[in-house]
């Protein structure tokens, strides 16, 4: 299992937080997500068929692009 961690300045409030935990939740092979208000920052536990690639444009598709 891989774990990658992103910073996502477009984190507001909890409600963001539920978004973007419940949507990649439901990407296949994600096993783990830690999305965080104070950091603004997402941890993303996973293995395959998941890819970084999946997971960023998963965040980018709902509007909380990961941070380059």
């Amino acid at each position: 299992m891989s774990t990658v961690t992103y910073s996502v300045p477009g984190i507001h409030c909890g409600h963001c937080v539920h978004t973007i935990t419940t949507e990649l939740k439901d990407l296949a092979g994600v096993k783990d997500v830690r999305a965080t208000l104070d950091s603004k920052q997402v941890v993303v536990s996973y293995e395959a068929p998941a890819t970084t690639e999946a997971i960023e444009s998963l965040l980018a598709e709902i509007n909380y692009p990961a941070a380059k």
